[in-house]
């Protein structure tokens, strides 16, 4: 094994998984795969590849189809032919015009709390003070 966790695994174009998959090595998705994917390194799929189910991953690069939850640890890039729905968390986003992205997204570290502590209500008008 180097680095890296192994060689890389790849569910080739014509091949459908169900089921979950766990890896320590960078995975390729040029299929179909109905579950869920957790690796500690890098999820690419491919333009005729679909996934369908929640992924948790380093980093991510989709050219083809995400539904679901995908979460990555640093930097989800999306292609020009990507489509994506469902649920993404994600330190850094980089997407190419053309990408379709329907979803729910949290970025950067710490944004789950961030984000709970900006949508705190303002107070409702009160007269200004003059110092």
């Amino acid at each position: 094994m180097n680095e890296f966790g192994g060689q890389p695994n790849r569910i080739e174009k014509n091949t459908t998984i169900k089921g979950d998959i766990t890896s320590e090595a960078d995975f390729r998705i040029d299929g179909k795969l109905e579950g869920n994917v957790t690796t500690s390194g890098k999820v690419v799929i491919g333009k005729d590849g679909y996934i369908n189910g929640k992924v948790e991953c380093v980093n991510a690069d989709i050219e083809g189809k995400f539904n679901g939850e995908l979460n990555v640890k640093d930097l989800l890039s999306l292609k020009s032919s990507a489509y994506i729905e469902g649920t993404v968390s994600v330190a850094k986003l980089a997407v190419e015009p053309g990408a379709t992205f329907n979803a729910a997204c949290t970025m950067g570290k710490g944004t789950a709390s961030a984000s709970a502590t900006k949508m705190q209500p303002t107070p409702k008008n009160e007269p200004a003070k003059a110092s």
